[in-house]
């Protein structure tokens, strides 16, 4: 719909009459052979209802509308008009292109938003004011706030009881493959590799580590330690079928035949910069991953890997 004609001062000239509601054209289109000029909102619901041009019945559709020219738009352009609040109280005439920001601006706009300064701060619109009551509005604000904590929660265990139905079909699932595994010979071949996948896809998520001093190795780390880096494994995923076995293989008595002594350690020291290493996160612990690790010695290596402790030189 177009602007009221009696909001402008002066005469308009007609070229700028929308022939449909006889206002002066607001987002003005134009017809594709005609050429004549409607507002957009006057011309699609006419379309819609007779698809020519309302003048000389020109077929015409929505998708061949056009914006006007511009010579109509800076025409239009330089029109004043009253503001849309001048009922409120609003004398001013502006140029009708400035009128959208000038409604966010005027102080008469019954819809601008107000800070409330009798105590709660909340934003209004300025027409609501006189009926506003801070200790209402709160509650309300609170009230909602609660329904909406209580909607997460709701969600949140919903999601919990999806994910542990899906962790005990997972357990369901392993323990049958584990079944398959000891009473059929291509089961099991089928459950070690699916195991082994599931170790490499845990080996991508973690991060990358660098050893700066492999002096700083631990090879007899007390239980205490070994508890802290099982824990913080199992808090990051570790797959639970090989994190005991990881654990057990943090102690140099379990590690290959290259590193369970001292003097092999000693031996092997040229390769060890060899190794791709994975950050135990926050610790100064690194895996050395089978998977990770084909390219080393077999005597360097073990399945599915081991746990190295530091007491310092892990970036």
């Amino acid at each position: 719909m177009g602007f009221d004609v009696n909001r402008f001062q002066g005469p308009v000239d007609e070229e700028l009459i929308c022939p449909i509601c006889s206002g002066v054209l607001q987002d003005p289109v134009q017809a594709p052979a005609c050429e004549h000029a409607f507002c957009r909102i006057c011309m699609t619901e006419w379309i819609n209802r007779q698809p020519t041009c309302p003048l000389d019945r020109t077929p015409t559709t929505t998708a061949q509308l056009s914006p006007a020219p511009r010579i109509l738009r800076n025409l239009l352009a330089r029109l004043r008009i009253k503001c849309d609040n001048y009922v409120h109280g609003c004398q001013q005439d502006i140029k009708l292109d400035t009128l959208g920001q000038h409604l966010e601006e005027c102080e008469f706009n019954p819809k601008r938003p107000v800070t409330c300064d009798e105590g709660c701060g909340l934003i209004i619109p300025k027409d609501e004011m006189k009926n506003h009551n801070c200790v209402r509005e709160l509650r309300n604000l609170i009230q909602t706030q609660h329904k909406q904590m209580s909607d997460m929660r709701r969600e949140l265990g919903e999601h919990q009881l999806q994910l542990n139905e899906q962790k005990r079909e997972i357990h369901l699932l392993k323990d049958f493959m584990r079944a398959m595994r000891v009473s059929n010979p291509i089961m099991r071949d089928i459950a070690e590799q699916m195991e082994k996948d599931e170790i490499a896809r845990w080996s991508a998520t973690l991060p990358r580590a660098r050893v700066t001093r492999w002096g700083g190795m631990i090879s007899t780390p007390d239980d205490l330690l070994q508890t802290m880096i099982k824990r913080t494994l199992s808090e990051h995923n570790c797959p639970p079928h090989v994190i005991n076995e990881l654990m057990e293989n943090c102690h140099e008595r379990k590690w290959p035949a290259g590193l369970n002594s001292l003097e092999t350690r000693q031996n092997s020291r040229r390769l060890y910069d060899n190794y791709v290493c994975k950050r135990v996160p926050g610790k100064q612990a690194v895996i050395v991953l089978h998977c990770d690790n084909t390219h080393m010695p077999e005597d360097m290596t073990i399945e599915p890997g081991l746990v190295m402790i530091f007491a310092h030189g892990i970036e």
